[in-house]
């Protein structure tokens, strides 16, 4: 807590806090002069705010902490489609403040509907207008939290590859929603952190159930690999995601390219057709 409360206070200095200590060391450093003295009770005010301003943050990541690890002890898994997606119009960091409409549904409780509100930074995107995201629930509260990395690894932005040694092979479920929130829903149960690289040759029957998640996926994936390539059209160029038009005009906008206008114009028209 008191390294949090520390950050928390370094962080309150650099974004105009030091107006007050700099108050207070040029009235004492100037010999309090009474010309100077509204120094003294304008930096003694601005310090005692900073103080409070960097407890309160401190104590909200505190809560925030101690909430994500209960969800992360307790929560159930589950998956939150997003219904729709709307600007709010207002800007963070100089990054767009969104909307989203969710539907959340999982083992151990009835779906419910929820809306938050969510920076849409460039590493997010890919999740939003994947139109899905992984979500750790309170089933006796309904509290919850987006899990943006488990999100990466269901919706495929990031590889999901699974070595059998029995078979010799490595299997990738990259993208593959129902096989890897089952992966994710039994490593969660066995207290085994997500990484990119996942070893349990140490846990025997946390490996079986794995491999028999695996091996069912790759099933299915090779049954309907054959049809699916049957309908791709020949030579046609694979269409842009929205993600990935909304990631080129953000780079156009950082060249200077579209004007202000435009850019919110262009951007407003991409999100629309999610």
């Amino acid at each position: 807590m008191l390294w949090r409360y520390v950050k928390c206070q370094l962080m309150v200095l650099l974004c105009g806090g030091l107006v007050g200590p700099i108050f207070l060391f040029t009235y004492f450093g100037l010999g309090q002069s009474s010309l100077i003295k509204w120094m003294f009770y304008a930096g003694l005010l601005i310090t005692a705010a900073d103080v409070l301003i960097a407890l309160a943050l401190a104590n909200y990541g505190a809560k925030s902490s101690a909430k994500a690890a209960a969800l992360e002890r307790s929560g159930v898994l589950a998956l939150a489609q997003i219904m729709g997606v709307t600007e709010t119009g207002t800007r963070i960091n100089e990054q767009p403040l969104v909307k989203l409409d969710l539907r959340i549904s999982g083992a151990g409780f009835e779906p419910f509907d929820s809306q938050d509100r969510v920076i849409a930074s460039v590493s997010r995107l890919g999740n939003i207008t994947s139109r899905k995201l992984v979500v750790l629930v309170d089933p006796a509260t309904r509290d919850y939290r987006i899990d943006w990395e488990r999100s990466a690894l269901v919706n495929g932005l990031v590889p999901a590859q699974f070595t059998v040694a029995e078979d010799n092979q490595t299997y990738d479920l990259s993208g593959q929603a129902g096989p890897l929130m089952e992966i994710l829903q039994i490593l969660k149960a066995n207290n085994v952190p997500l990484n990119r690289m996942v070893d349990v040759r140490s846990n025997p029957v946390l490996r079986q159930q794995i491999q028999a998640v695996v091996r069912r996926a790759a099933a299915q994936q090779a049954q309907t690999a054959p049809a699916a390539v049957g309908q791709a059209p020949a030579g046609a160029p694979p269409a842009q995601t929205v993600g990935q038009r909304l990631q080129e005009l953000e780079t156009l906008h950082a060249s200077g390219a579209p004007t202000d206008q435009e850019y919110a114009s262009k951007r407003a028209q991409i999100i629309a057709e999610l």
